[in-house]
């Protein structure tokens, strides 16, 4: 039985055999014509770069794909910046004090004992309970704070606290569900697109287009503390407080100056990087006011020849004030400040910076140079005393414009035109002999 079993499993194997074999060949034959039909349909390809190499060959960066609208950015940052319109009143004009322009003025009806000075601004909702941030200089010496939304709302404000010092100011209006402007989290640089959005000249709100010329702009004798971005937006009067925000409506800075021999933009303005906007916001709203590191000392940058191929750099000490923190560390007259925890301080300008955003009490790691020896010194910082505030100009005007190199002090409101003493003599002799016609004068 087993011999005959395996006879005819043979038989059936054997049966089968030449079907198999034949569907091999002819699987073999059709892959043979496919691939040689497929050689001779291909079409020529230049070379290719492989893709580890194209990417090593190609600059990295991290700047979005380009923007054909800013629609978008514009819409949602618009919503969060608003008008702030001040009155100011004034408790007698400056000429009723002359017997004879009274008089005129009291014929004629001229202007009243008492009258309203109204400027305009702009300013940045940073909560949704009421808080926006604007320029100290828009809401100085205001009576009445005006804040008129995007959606045509309005309402009045209560002042929180201002900085001089940075020329920053917190507002808040009794209102709540509003649109907060969210900051930029990364440092914006230099090329960047930048959008100004504020209410110049009082014509509405308006949103100008440009790019971040540079950053860390200091020196320019706009505010004692300075750290400026400079863009090329257009910038004008009513646009202090207004926002700059990059390509996707966060906010940069807050505009707050531009150098103009018109008046007007002409493609150099600055803004407060939101680095010291949100340092000083804060400060202003948990206490009213803002506390700042102070070193007791009076310095100024290293000379500088750019002629010459050798650099110096340092901070030398001109002055040391009596027990303030410098003082009690040891600092004396003459040290050269070269490093500060570790950050050289190029100039005074960056020691000035450094020092002013580190909160009282905190020490400092001061490498020095003292006759030309190095030497470590540790200061504790003491808060800062209380200076007298100094008007902030938001035009920075051109020497060849006012021949006095002296900055023009404006806020895009309506200020009174001042006569000279050679004007006002003449118009009293005027109204004198005008007087004397009319019988008006006893």
């Amino acid at each position: 039985m087993s011999s005959s079993r395996n006879t005819n499993n043979k038989a059936s194997l054997l049966k089968w055999l030449p079907w198999v074999l034949l569907l091999l060949v002819l699987a073999a034959f059709i892959w043979l014509f496919t691939s040689m039909k497929s050689t001779s349909e291909a079409t020529w390809e230049p070379p290719r770069t492989p893709p580890a190499e194209q990417q090593a060959a190609e600059p990295v960066s991290d700047t979005p794909a380009p923007i054909s609208s800013y629609h978008n950015a514009v819409a949602r940052a618009s919503q969060s910046v608003v008008n702030i319109y001040t009155t100011q009143t004034m408790t007698e004009h400056p000429y009723m004090d002359d017997p004879v322009l009274r008089r005129f003025f009291e014929y004629h009806g001229g202007p009243s004992q008492e009258q309203g000075n109204t400027n305009l601004g702009s300013g940045v909702i940073v909560s949704e309970d009421g808080y926006i941030v604007t320029n100290a200089h828009v809401i100085e010496k205001a009576d009445e704070i005006t804040v008129a939304f995007n959606d045509g709302r309005k309402s009045r404000a209560k002042l929180i606290g201002t900085d001089p010092d940075s020329d920053l100011a917190v507002i808040r209006v009794d209102m709540t569900g509003l649109t907060p402007l969210g900051f930029r989290e990364e440092p914006i640089k230099v090329g960047d697109i930048a959008l100004a959005i504020g209410n110049p000249f009082g014509v509405g709100q308006t949103v100008t287009q440009g790019i971040i010329s540079a950053t860390g702009r200091t020196g320019l004798g706009v505010n004692k503390f300075e750290d400026f971005i400079q863009t090329d937006a257009a910038i004008n009067p009513g646009n202090s407080g207004g926002a700059l925000v990059d390509a996707r409506g966060e906010l940069v800075g807050i505009n707050t100056a531009i150098y103009s021999r018109s008046g007007g933009s002409m493609g150099i303005g600055f803004a407060i990087p939101t680095a010291l906007v949100e340092q000083v916001m804060n400060a202003l709203i948990k206490d009213g006011k803002v506390s700042r590191g102070w070193l007791g000392i009076e310095i100024q940058s290293q000379l500088r020849d750019p002629t010459q191929l050798e650099t110096s750099t340092g901070v030398e000490v001109l002055n040391v004030i009596d027990k303030g923190p410098a003082a009690k560390s040891g600092l004396r007259v003459g040290d050269i400040i070269l490093t500060i925890d570790g950050v050289e301080m190029t100039d005074a300008n960056t020691l000035i910076q450094y020092v002013a955003r580190k909160p009282p009490n905190t020490e400092l790691n001061a490498q020095i140079l003292r006759r030309g020896k190095n030497a470590q010194v540790k200061i504790l910082l003491e808060e800062r005393p209380v200076q007298e505030p100094v008007e902030r100009p938001v035009i920075i005007e051109d020497e060849t414009m006012n021949g006095l190199g002296q900055p023009n002090m404006q806020d895009g409101g309506q200020e009174t035109p001042m006569m000279s003493e050679a004007e006002r003599d003449r118009m009293r002799e005027e109204l004198l002999k005008l007087f004397d016609q009319d019988g008006v004068a006893q």
